[in-house]
């Protein structure tokens, strides 16, 4: 077999010969690299410039022996392109300085125009493909109608999401409009990287793990099957995962959305969320970024734990639960993931 193909062959549940790596944040604040450049440009220029975020897209690449690259861009340049006044403001994060909190202010929204509103990261998919050379497969990647509907709401990150859920709740038939309305950009979007050239792509849900089971069936999973749905009907031999934090109560709801693959966190036994979301979708994760801190034999111990709870079942891919954090040693990246391919090589 090609260890090129690991990744792809592992999220259709087929045999490998070594268990497939790649990590979330991959590239980023942790690589010396990547905070050289970061000096000279902004996020957003870094994001909109297809030849910087082609760059950064490769550092990694050039750095670990990772099964997969994933395109260097962030999920809220969609909701930017529909109108949200998006910026990256240091020590806090991303900002959205014109929140929707009413019924009209959905009418302040663009309709999106993916090829032109968001051709930067189309053209940077283009370039990342054609300097792999086939090589390794590239994972394109969108927010979850839910997660974008959070952040426009709420205008930033938050703990409670006090204002997107009640907005949920409170005015439900005009969260359903707004919420098809993101699903159908998101499914356009995911699409048009599909036909730039990804060969899978990942729905982050970084903040469904804040509802209740009743709250995400009634006001999120249909909105996340219709994504899902939308993507197939075009790239039905495309593989999809679904990832969120916190979700360990949600995977059952995720994995009847459809995707091919779930990606979950740290805070469930990976066999046990194997067993809730089916053995027919493949599974990804699920080491705590924060392990990542400590000694090497630690790392691997962890690492191991993991993989040991697979076992041999095809449909495996390692991955942290969320993230690599800014300040991780990339030794130790090195060392997990040189670690996985060892191990798991070692035991088929």
């Amino acid at each position: 077999m090609n260890p090129n193909t690991r990744f792809l062959h592992a999220l259709r549940r087929e045999p490998v010969d070594a268990t497939p790596i790649w990590l979330m944040r991959q590239a980023g604040r942790y690589m010396p690299e990547y905070r050289a450049l970061r000096a000279q440009h902004s996020m957003l220029e870094c994001i909109k410039t297809p030849d910087l975020a082609t760059e950064i897209t490769f550092q990694p690449l050039h750095a670990f022996d990772v099964d997969a690259a994933i395109v260097f861009a962030d999920i809220l340049t969609l909701p930017e392109a529909m109108g949200m006044e998006l910026e990256f403001v240091s020590g806090t994060g991303p900002v959205f300085h014109n929140p929707i909190r009413h019924v009209n202010d959905l009418d302040r929204l663009r309709p999106l125009d993916v090829s032109s509103d968001l051709h930067f990261t189309l053209q940077t998919i283009q370039q990342v493909v054609d300097g792999l050379g086939g090589r390794l497969p590239l994972i394109g990647f969108s927010g979850a109608p839910f997660t974008l509907a959070c952040y426009m709401i709420e205008g930033s990150g938050s703990r409670h999401f006090i204002h997107a859920k009640t907005f949920m709740t409170n005015q439900s038939q005009t969260w359903h409009r707004f919420m098809s309305c993101l699903a159908a950009a998101v499914a356009d979007y995911l699409v048009a990287q599909i036909d730039a050239g990804a060969q899978a792509v990942q729905l982050f849900d970084s903040w469904a793990g804040i509802l209740s089971p009743s709250d995400y069936s009634d006001y999120v999973a249909p909105h996340t099957r219709a994504v899902i749905a939308q993507v197939k009907a075009v790239h039905a031999d495309v593989p999809i995962i679904h990832f969120g934090t916190e979700t360990s109560t949600l995977l059952s709801t995720i994995a009847d959305c459809g995707p091919d693959g779930v990606g979950v966190d740290w805070r469930i036994p990976i066999n046990d969320a194997w067993r809730v979301i089916g053995y027919d979708r493949a599974i990804q994760g699920n080491l705590d970024p924060v392990t990542l801190f400590a000694p090497v034999p630690v790392i691997e111990q962890q690492a191991q734990r993991i993989l040991d709870a697979v076992g041999k079942r095809p449909g495996h891919i390692f991955n942290l639960g969320h993230g690599v954090l800014p300040e991780t040693p990339p030794d130790h990246v090195a060392a997990l993931i040189d670690f996985v391919h060892r191990y798991t090589a070692q035991s088929t």
